[in-house]
């Protein structure tokens, strides 16, 4: 009966040796029926006094990590998810519900929190026992606090992860059937619904779209594409956002402040952005970060403090520090700091493809630093200061030539059989095409120089009007004037009314080829008239071509001819054939562009730059790997 002593706080008795075994037994039975053990027990037996036994200690209770401590118990608490409580308040308000919901969104949101929150908010009955429905639970009721406990028989929470099979999923199908047995909804919560299998989605889907009245399905997920249409089409679905990263900062300084911890804003601020808009994720970091500022020197009885500087060595953040110089020394256009920066990196253990990353990430920030500024995309002052100056800097066109330039070192880096040599070559390329201007710049230099120049401006005015700076022979040549013009201006050629020279090689062209050629090329017009043409043939061509021009010309005409070549001083004044005409008029062209201002500071900028003409295959053959250029009259 030593047990029936300890239950009270006695200390067990001790036995005397002479005891007989009589004495021993009827002990044993006055204890059975409740009688006092010491009435029978010989008087001449001492009985010792109780011993005091000190009140039993509480076991400490073990620490819960700040994502545990802090999850959501109510739809206030679940931040930056507005949009989803305001539609689930007015579904409760109005008795709306639907039978399945769907939470979908990145890890650490609130998906599971939301879901328990639902079943809370449905279940709920009231401080009084009378309530119903609400977007409030009270948290005070006994299914609330069953639900927040995880011990609700009719709140079942199963993991897909671990229960991906149909018989799994049989189960549910015949639990449905019945009726909850204390709550208002017997209800399921699904987490990681897309683990399971097709047969298992397929045995789901006849129950989930008709559901008893009294079941509801709360379904969570981070990768929503992976569940069948006919899964998502019946479930009224909730995309969680990412979590804003100022609203992650106030979450996190009010968490510091029910810890007692005093955090730096800028600490809290990059806790917040290395989250990446998951509240756990974030939570966690900040519960890394409080346990570094404790091991660094907070002695006890004193306030723990998150500085800043902590939390950047913690995250490893100093690494953004050589980041930043080493894009620093590429925009100086200084390959030996450069080269000197990849090989301190290398050595520190920062792998080629990894520094092509970082400065990617770098051109990235600088560029949407232009655009919106560097809130969010700093995790520091020192960064943030940075970036603004190198936005204000740099133009969009620099920037989004180096980051093209930079990704394409980035694949050549990953793939190279010596990625340290690739990585020094594509900075260096980089390097070199940074200090380039882009188009736009160049565009506005040279609209400067021409307002600096005036002269230049006069200079090709005088070379439009025909004056210096035209090509010898090209006066009295006007482009697209017809034979019967050059005619008129050149006294002593006679041309006939009506006659074009340039038609009638037309004509000659269209019945023989060969001839109609010849006098474009070669044949210097003296006098064109009705049936007479006197002409001087051009130096390069053998042969007297003034038989077969007689030959064709009576045949197109159906008249005679005559035909007559002239040379020495009686073909003096004579007008340049066709040919020689057309490229007189293109050098002139040619030359009132070049005196053009803009081109010729284009030339300047870009020396051994050449004009070529897309329309003339002569030049374009000459650059065929590379697209000629329009040639701009």
């Amino acid at each position: 009966m030593a047990d029936s002593t300890d239950m009270f706080g006695a200390a067990p008795e001790p036995q005397d040796a002479g005891s007989s075994a009589a004495e021993l037994e009827a002990a044993g039975q006055g204890a059975m029926f409740g009688e006092p053990v010491a009435a029978a027990i010989p008087a001449a037996t001492p009985v010792s006094a109780p011993v005091p036994v000190a009140a039993p200690v509480a076991p400490a209770q073990p620490y819960r990590v700040l994502a545990r401590k802090y999850r959501p118990q109510t739809f206030s608490a679940l931040i930056g998810q507005e949009a989803m409580v305001q539609t689930l308040a007015n579904a409760i308000r109005r008795d709306r519900l639907a039978h399945a919901f769907l939470m979908t969104g990145v890890r650490g949101v609130g998906k599971t929190s939301t879901a328990r929150l639902i079943a809370k908010a449905l279940n709920c009955i009231g401080p009084d026992g009378q309530g119903g429905p609400t977007i409030d639970p009270c948290g005070q009721c006994e299914p609330c606090r069953a639900i927040a406990e995880g011990r609700h028989i009719d709140v079942i929470e199963m993991d897909a992860a671990s229960h991906t099979g149909v018989d799994d999923v049989r189960e549910i199908i015949e639990a449905v059937r019945y009726a909850a047995v204390s709550a208002r909804y017997k209800i399921y919560i699904i987490d990681e619904v897309h683990m399971l299998s097709r047969n298992a989605f397929n045995a789901l889907l006849k129950t989930l779209e008709e559901p008893p009245a009294h079941v509801k399905f709360l379904f969570a997920t981070t990768e929503v594409d992976k569940l069948p249409v006919t899964v998502l089409s019946r479930c009224q679905r909730f995309d969680l956002r990412r979590i804003p990263t100022t609203l992650l900062a106030q979450h996190f300084a009010h968490v510091c402040k029910e810890e007692g911890v005093e955090a730096e804003d800028e600490a809290l601020a990059m806790v917040a952005a290395a989250a990446e808009g998951s509240a756990r994720d974030g939570l966690s970091i900040l519960d890394q970060a409080i346990s570094h500022a404790d091991l660094a020197g907070s002695g006890e009885g004193e306030t723990i403090r998150v500085s800043a500087e902590q939390v950047r060595d913690m995250l490893g953040l100093a690494d953004k520090t050589l980041q930043r110089r080493l894009f620093a020394a590429l925009l100086a256009a200084d390959g030996p700091a450069l080269l000197e920066e990849v090989a301190h990196q290398y050595a520190l253990g920062i792998e080629p493809v990894a520094m092509m990353r970082a400065q990617l990430d770098l051109v990235h920030k600088i560029t949407v630093t232009q655009i919106s500024g560097p809130e969010g995309q700093a995790r520091s002052a020192e960064e943030s200061a940075a970036l603004e100056g190198w936005a204000a800097d740099l133009g969009a066109g620099q920037l989004h030539r180096l980051w093209q330039l930079l990704l394409k070192g980035h694949d050549e880096v990953r793939t190279a059989p010596d990625p340290l040599v690739a990585a020094q070559m594509s900075l260096l390329r980089a390097l070199h095409a940074a200090g380039m201007p882009d188009p736009g710049g160049l565009v506005r230099k040279m609209e400067e120089m021409l307002a600096q120049a005036p002269a230049l401006a006069a200079a090709a005015a005088a070379a439009q009007a025909g004056g210096e700076g035209a090509p010898a022979g090209a006066t009295g040549l006007v482009p697209g004037a017809s034979a019967n013009a050059n005619a008129n201006a050149n006294a002593g050629i006679g041309v006939g009314a009506g006659m074009d020279w340039e038609g009638l090689v037309e004509q000659v062209e269209e019945i023989s080829p060969l001839t109609g050629a010849t006098m474009r090329l070669s044949v210097r017009l003296i006098e064109l008239r009705r049936g007479t043409l006197r002409y001087q043939l051009a130096p390069g061509l053998p042969g007297d071509p003034t038989a077969d021009i007689k030959k064709t010309l009576q045949g197109l005409t159906g008249e005679m001819w005559l035909v007559e070549r002239l040379d020495g001083e009686a073909a003096a004044g004579a007008l340049p054939s066709l040919v020689e005409a057309k490229q007189a008029r293109e050098a002139e062209a040619e030359a009132a562009m070049r005196a053009d201002p803009l081109v010729r500071a284009a030339l300047e900028a870009f020396p051994g730059a050449e004009i070529l003409d897309e329309s003339n295959p002569a030049t374009a053959e000459r650059r065929p790997w590379q697209p000629a250029r329009s040639r701009q009259a």
